[in-house]
């Protein structure tokens, strides 16, 4: 049976890290936050901080704020049938529900975790999309009180602290996908 993961957390927790690894292990990867950046592109829209968040709030008044997974749902279905796949950066309460209908106790949820301090320090060298302090402290608050962020974060299946090194995270990310990929097996 083929697994279906979405990685959820904060902003700079870490969790493309997550998701690169397992793409590079052969998983299917679909990025969340790919759609808001295509349609910005194809509608001629600068990508800034504020451009994305205007965005994002536009899709969804226009869908609701399950707008993300409705929008990648076809090719949620495309990949998982073909293959273990990874979802990077789901958002929203409304997002997990609708993915939790769809593939029930299939999905299985990862959260990254960071002390917010090292996520905002991380943010901030980013190659792409550096954000300065004051930018990812409104992002954060943005996407907890505007997309109910929380929710999936809380009701993660498991948790890795990206605190310290990268041998222990992968560590732990090798540890859950065994612990996923061995349940899986017995029913």
């Amino acid at each position: 049976m083929n697994q279906l993961i979405a990685i959820v957390g904060m902003s700079g927790s870490g969790k493309s890290i997550a998701t690169d690894y397992l793409e590079k292990k052969g998983w299917n990867k679909i990025y969340f936050g790919g759609v808001i950046y295509d349609r910005m592109k194809k509608e001629g829209i600068e990508i800034t901080p504020d451009s994305q968040k205007e965005y994002r709030e536009k899709i969804r008044k226009e869908y609701g704020m399950g707008a993300v997974a409705m929008l990648l749902l076809d090719d949620i279905d495309h990949t998982y049938q073909t293959g273990d796949t990874v979802l990077d950066g789901l958002y929203s309460w409304d997002e997990y529900l609708i993915l939790k209908e769809k593939y029930g106790a299939a999905l299985k949820m990862i959260c990254i975790c960071a002390d917010k301090d090292l996520r905002y320090e991380r943010v901030g060298k980013r190659e792409e999309r550096p954000f300065s302090k004051e930018e990812i402290v409104k992002r954060d608050i943005t996407e907890i009180e505007n997309t109910a962020k929380g929710g999936p974060i809380a009701f993660a299946d498991y948790y890795i602290l990206n605190n310290g090194s990268i041998e222990n995270y992968i560590q732990r990310l090798e540890e859950i996908i065994a612990n996923i990929e061995k349940r899986s097996e017995v029913k």
